[in-house]
């Protein structure tokens, strides 16, 4: 059986019993957290036997052994109290439990889980492609929960690819995700350098596996899938008092000094920075916040702007950039004309692929990526031309019948030209005018209203000719896609105007209740 075959053969087996505790209340992100908990104790148990003889990193009367041997109340009580105690760990195994807590309310159940699924696997005798690539199989299948909202932190991995295959991440060279959510980008980085660099030496490994990952997450229990994915992937310290690659903080809350080579990255869509106060009359509203940080170009509560400008603070000179960023970043006034202008003038802004809808398991998204260089200061501006690539315009991508494939990016990433992007050569022309991929020099991007890089030039079949859009299910698709967008901004806008939380934002921007 295949690497690939023994994983989602695991994924199966593991998922199997997730509806038995769906029947318990459990969600699809609650089973994941348990699991991972009971992995990492089954993990740690397994290396102190033949042929590792470790010593144990979980502290004594908290390890696997003392699940096995207690059954019903015994052990959901023992349970409890191992996971609060491992929670007050440090390195990894802090990070991995900080808050956890067991949620399932059946004491038959956990046995279950312990005895008849996990304790059959020698977890760590399978291969790193193999546990990571099960774990990753349960993270998107938890993603898929559109209901649980986990879409959000996990980004579609054949875009991933794609990105770091452009980006070319080296040997020595440190990398960051500032939402790093489940780990996607930081996994794809480590495995274009172990791919593509087969001889690396001992430091280089080390430094690979210890020095050169680094995210950042806001949600705790997001970072703890995150730090468990590495860790089945091999990447992070496993000892206590050690440096994790991923902590849980707030990335704009201020700049920490540290530089990266490299910068790949999603940032949360759909709302802007906001606070949750209590009004005079006693109702609880969202308060818009507006990040002031002197390294920013311009101050604005739109976190998207916001991420742009922390991404470009992260970066040493010469760093390069990807960011996942919503169409409002492309052409919103403001803030946002400020920091498109500083942006094309201070960095090298050279691509900017615009994504098809219906990629992300977060609904009603249209984005794209933004690649620049950070750059020294210069009296002439950095970005000599901008190089657009629409992947939207009559393109059909759903996430049930039609995912994206890494195969639907190869024309992007060939006209990249990643060994010499200098030696590009547009396909589109007078002759062809319906070319994917064109430049817009400096000069043209600053003449546009407000700086904007929302542009657009291949024409819109669907606009024309109905018989472009003959699946129902495509044109049903498209529809539910521009509501979700535009519901989204409605959302931004309840905000804004400090709607109570919980009054549906629909019915307020229409005047309803």
């Amino acid at each position: 059986m295949t690497s690939n075959g023994h994983a989602q053969q695991i994924v199966q087996k593991l998922w199997s019993y997730c509806n038995v505790l769906r029947d318990d209340g459990l969600s699809y992100g609650d089973y994941v957290e348990q699991l991972t908990y009971l992995l990492v104790l089954k993990m740690a148990h397994e290396l102190t036997g033949p042929p590792w003889r470790r010593p144990s990193q979980i502290p004594e009367g908290y390890d696997w052994p003392s699940l096995g041997s207690r059954d019903g109340d015994a052990l959901e009580a023992h349970y409890r109290h191992t996971l609060e105690a491992l929670g007050r760990e440090s390195g990894m195994l802090g990070v991995i439990f900080r808050k956890a807590q067991n949620k399932i309310q059946d004491p038959a159940k956990p046995r279950r889980l312990i005895v008849d699924l996990i304790d059959r696997e020698q977890w760590t005798t399978l291969d790193t492609d193999v546990k990571g690539a099960a774990y990753e199989g349960l993270l998107e299948k938890n993603a898929q929960d559109t209901k649980g909202g986990a879409g959000q932190y996990f980004t579609p991995r054949p875009l991933i690819q794609a990105i770091v295959d452009v980006i070319r991440p080296a040997p020595g060279e440190t990398i960051c995700d500032p939402a790093c959510g489940t780990g996607g980008f930081l996994l794809a980085a480590h495995d274009y350098i172990s791919d593509h660099y087969p001889n690396l030496d001992r430091d280089q490994k080390q430094h690979l596996r210890l020095e050169a990952l680094r995210g950042v997450e806001i949600v705790d229990g997001v970072t703890r899938l995150c730090a468990m994915n590495l860790l089945l992937h091999g990447i992070g310290p496993t000892g206590p008092d050690t440096d994790p690659p991923v902590r849980t903080d707030d990335s704009l809350r201020v700049d920490t000094g540290t530089r990266f080579d490299v910068v790949l990255t999603n940032p949360p869509f759909g709302r802007k920075s906001s606070v949750l106060v209590v009004n005079e009359e006693g109702q609880q509203e969202n308060q818009a916040l507006t990040v002031v940080r002197d390294d920013f170009w311009a101050s604005t509560s739109n976190k998207q702007l916001n991420f742009v400008q922390h991404v470009k603070t992260l970066l040493k000179i010469h760093g390069r950039a990807a960011v996942v960023v919503p169409d409002n970043v492309l052409f919103e006034g403001g803030a946002g004309e400020t920091i498109r202008r500083k942006l094309l003038q201070e960095c090298d802004a050279h691509t900017l692929p615009r994504l098809p809808t219906g990629i992300f398991y977060a609904q009603g998204v249209k984005a794209n990526v933004l690649f620049f260089d950070r750059k020294p200061a210069s009296a002439t501006p950095w970005t000599r031309a901008l190089w657009i690539y629409d992947l939207r315009t009559n393109v059909h991508i759903t996430l049930k019948t039609n995912p994206l494939k890494r195969s639907d990016l190869e024309e992007f990433v060939a006209c990249y030209r990643p060994e010499n992007r200098h030696e590009r050569a547009s396909t589109w022309s007078s002759e062809n005018p319906n070319g994917r991929w064109r430049a817009y020099t400096y000069e043209e991007l600053l003449q546009r209203d407000k700086a904007s890089l929302d542009i657009i030039w291949v024409k819109d079949e669907s606009q024309e000719d109905s018989a472009g859009l003959t699946d129902p299910d495509l044109i049903a698709a498209e529809i539910v896609e521009d509501l979700r967008a535009a519901l989204l901004d409605f959302e931004t806008i309840q905000a804004d105007l400090g709607t109570p939380v919980g009054a549906d934002p629909l019915d307020r921007a229409l005047g309803v209740g």
